[in-house]
């Protein structure tokens, strides 16, 4: 009998051999409906801090919920997402989220006072939810199960590319045109996702046995295996934290940055602040591959020293930037360290997953950075109210500090205790000799 059967199954199985496409028309329809959500959130975050403190005079506190509301009410979104997916059709939640965030983003022009703005942008954290945790199930579904990881590696790419290059617009559009063009323009990439997907006809037909959540988890609460046959529920992995704590303090960062870079910009006179978004996603674009590859042949540790040591340089020429050449120096090192450290986080969490737990992994990837931004955006803004923007671009440079700090405590851990575990084997080695 052969030692390895299961590669004799494969070697039977009718499909054995056969390539499977990665690229079809539902996989490219759903990531690019996947960065018109993603840029209808972009394109508006940024802005809304001085669009606030202009019509309404808000303090710094209260211009951070802005961004902060909406991330706590995305993360609750989504694990309710998760269990109403067992009983209601995918395609209706996924609709109903897409209608909550174009009406809710369609909305804030008429907004009258900051209280009425700030449910509006938790309406929008309920239908970004829905549609941010609906998707990436359809997406894992049409994935070829052997290219899971290439998949959702191109997948996560749309939302990269909306976080470098939807600022930008957003910021230029409300600099030339006002804040009604900006909710107009996220408004049609929002409503543009339905007639998109019902058009193309690239929404995967809802499974036959049970609607499955991204945790892998069908109606009948059992997780169901590559084999198809039903397994235990599987306990939380614990291999996850580290790297998603890791990323959320990344994110704390960068929801500093959405928040308070137009009105960093306004506080030292720069008129082009948003130029920072764009030369940062262009460093983004070309780090993004490499570092993939760094991860693969050399581990995490390989990407993410260096790279968390130039995104507190990164900050700190942020923090003294009263130039334009200052400004984009900080973005390009901004771009290099996040275009390389966000990736690696997310592969690092799904190299410690099996393939059909990777919808779960993801989930908790995008909640992470939620958490952070949330986080980030509340806890700098009471810095920024306390001292001035430069100050807290300095605090969010001690963040990144406390990043490779906590980095550096696992890895001294972990080293220690495989130390630990060679000893006994190198005591039985001598002695049987």
């Amino acid at each position: 009998m052969s030692k390895h059967p299961e590669k004799l199954e494969l070697l039977h199985h009718p499909d054995a051999g056969k390539s499977e496409p990665l690229w079809t028309k539902s996989f490219i329809m759903l990531t690019f409906c996947y960065f018109l959500l993603f840029l209808c959130l972009q394109m508006l975050l940024s802005p809304f801090p001085t669009y606030a403190k202009d019509r309404f005079h808000s303090g710094d506190f209260t211009l951070s919920l802005l961004t902060s509301l909406f991330a706590i009410s995305a993360i609750i979104t989504r694990f309710v997402t998760a269990a109403l997916m067992r009983r209601v059709h995918r395609n209706t939640l996924l609709f109903c989220g897409v209608a909550f965030a174009a009406v809710s983003t369609a909305a804030y022009s008429f907004a009258g006072s900051m209280g009425m703005l700030l449910a509006l942008r938790v309406c929008f954290g309920i239908g970004f939810g829905m549609a941010s945790t609906v998707m990436p199930t359809l997406v894992s579904q049409i994935i070829p199960r052997r290219r899971i990881g290439e998949g959702v590696g191109y997948f996560g790419l749309s939302s990269s590319l909306a976080m470098s290059v939807g600022p930008t617009i957003g910021l230029a559009m409300i600099g030339s045109y006002g804040f009604a063009p900006l909710t107009a323009m996220g408004t049609a990439a929002a409503a543009l996702i339905v007639p998109l997907l019902l058009g193309s006809r690239s929404i995967p037909p809802q499974p036959a046995a049970a609607a499955v959540s991204p945790a892998g988890m069908a109606a009948d609460g059992q997780a169901h295996g590559s084999a198809g046959g039903a397994v235990k529920r599987s306990r939380f992995n614990k291999k996850l934290l580290l790297p998603a704590l890791l990323n959320a303090l990344l994110s704390v960062t960068y929801g500093g940055l959405l928040s308070f870079i137009a009105l960093y910009g306004k506080e030292v006179h720069l008129e082009q602040i948003g130029l920072f978004f764009l030369f940062n996603a262009i460093t983004v674009l070309v780090v993004r591959p490499i570092s993939g590859r760094l991860f693969d042949s050399k581990g995490h540790a390989a990407i993410l020293i260096p790279g968390a040591l130039i995104l507190i340089a990164s900050l700190l020429v942020l923090s003294v930037a009263t130039t334009m050449p200052v400004l984009i120096v900080s973005a390009l090192l901004y771009g290099l360290g996040f275009g390389a450290l966000q990736p690696t986080t997310q592969a690092w969490m799904l190299r410690e997953t099996p393939p059909e737990q990777h919808g779960t992994t993801n989930s908790l990837f995008y909640n992470s950075i939620d958490f952070g931004v949330a986080v980030g955006s509340m806890l700098l803004g009471l810095v920024a109210s306390g001292t001035s923007y430069a100050v807290m671009y300095r605090y969010a440079a001690g963040v990144m500090v406390l990043f490779l700090l906590v980095y550096a405590v696992y890895m001294l851990t972990r080293r220690r205790n495989s130390g630990a575990s060679a000893i006994p084997a190198v005591t039985e080695m001598e002695v049987t000799s």
